[in-house]
């Protein structure tokens, strides 16, 4: 090896390269930061969820609290069990949203302040977890889907409405409860009011369909659901908040057990866990494919032709590889007489086109050219030698004559 060097020797990268090796990478977190940015401020305004009054969405209850702002009721958004119960009364309309997801004390504790209150207590779709206390005497059979039904009762508000899109759970009430229950499906009521002492009574909703912003046009929703919610000249709309601290003690006053490692995980991890293993595979097939041609680099300094030819024969020795030097020196001498007979360097390697000329340039030869030019690999080391003589002595023959 020469000790002749082409420019500089150093191997590290000049800041040109490592610009351009890390242009795409700051590009990509630039634009991740922007996207970021505009989610961010795009949801930076005040979110509410479903049934929420406070909610214009599809899923959201704003529309039914406008209507009854417009009949004059009042409407009050409470999240703690603390303030549904102190504002409980005989003027005011307690709507209780998911009451399942209460605890059993929180359900004794709605209980005990809404009978004595005299006042009406609208449960949304309850089911087994809280009907046991939160309206004794009731159970819920299996749910039937949501569409239009008819009132098939004597209850006036669901006589006026007439039909509605309700469904959802079945009830079932026992004896001596006094109910009256409407729109049933399968001869079970998915709508049951149950009679309390004095004025008050309980409204068992088997579906909160009713109450959303995006069906309130249908049917008669808005009517049943501004006669259930508009008896009184106030309504308490409980959203229950697992921030409220009666929902972290046990009938007792105690706190409650540990939570497992699966309730603690947000409900959206799953969907967070995708998004990554897809930007990890875009980042995998970005980093693994070649986005233009190959690039010629300087060497850090200049090896002889001879040297590399030598270094690479070694390898196809080491490798026992006569099948693959035969195969190159073959094909680097077609390549190489092509153009000495004329023949396009696409046919270079068609022995009905090398061949035939060939044999026109060297008309006294008697030499197998099908088998020097064509045929199979050496059996050894020798052999191999003489392919290589035999080839190199038919190039100089060629361009000589």
């Amino acid at each position: 090896m020469t000790a002749d060097t082409t420019g500089t020797t150093s191997t590290s990268l000049t800041s040109r390269q490592i610009w351009t090796r890390s242009r795409g990478v700051l590009l990509f977190l630039v634009v991740l930061i922007a996207a970021g940015v505009a989610i961010a401020a795009v949801r930076s305004g005040q979110q509410h969820g479903r049934l929420d009054p406070r909610s214009a969405d599809g899923p959201g209850s704003r529309a039914v609290a406008e209507l009854l702002k417009n009949q004059g009721v009042d409407t009050r958004v409470v999240t703690t069990l603390d303030e549904a119960t102190a504002a409980a009364g005989p003027d005011t309309t307690l709507l209780v949203v998911t009451p399942d997801l209460l605890t059993p004390s929180q359900q004794e504790a709605l209980r005990a302040a809404m009978v004595p209150s005299g006042g009406r207590t609208v449960l949304v779709a309850p089911g087994p977890p809280s009907l046991g206390v939160l309206a004794p005497g009731v159970r819920a059979d299996s749910p039937a889907p949501v569409s239009a039904r008819a009132p098939q009762c004597a209850l006036p508000a669901a006589e006026r409405a007439g039909k509605a899109d309700i469904g959802g759970e079945r009830y079932a009430s026992e004896d001596p409860l006094d109910t009256v229950g409407c729109y049933p499906s399968k001869g079970l009521p998915t709508l049951l009011t149950v009679k309390g002492p004095g004025d008050g009574d309980t409204v068992l909703l088997g579906s909160p369909d009713i109450l959303y912003n995006e069906r309130l046009d249908k049917e008669g929703n808005a009517s049943l659901a501004l006669q259930l919610l508009g008896s009184r000249p106030h309504l308490v709309w409980y959203l229950p908040s697992l921030s409220d601290e009666s929902a972290a003690t046990d009938g007792s006053g105690e706190q409650g057990g540990e939570s497992s490692l699966g309730e603690l995980i947000p409900s959206g991890w799953l969907w967070g866990t995708l998004q990554l293993f897809i930007a990890a595979l875009l980042a995998a097939v970005w980093r693994a494919r070649r986005l233009g041609p190959l690039v010629t680099e300087r060497l850090p300094v200049a090896i002889r032709a001879s040297e590399a030819t030598e270094g690479r024969a070694r390898l196809y020795r080491k490798a026992n590889a006569r099948d693959r030097a035969a195969s190159t020196l073959r094909s680097a001498t077609r390549t190489r007489l092509a153009p000495l007979l004329g023949i396009a360097p696409a046919d270079a390697h068609t022995p009905d086109a090398l061949l035939p000329s060939v044999s026109a340039r060297l008309t006294a030869d008697d030499r197998d050219l099908s088998a020097l030019l064509f045929g199979p690999a050496p059996a050894d080391d020798a052999a191999l030698i003489r392919l290589a003589d035999q080839l190199d002595a038919l190039e100089r023959e060629v361009r000589t004559s």
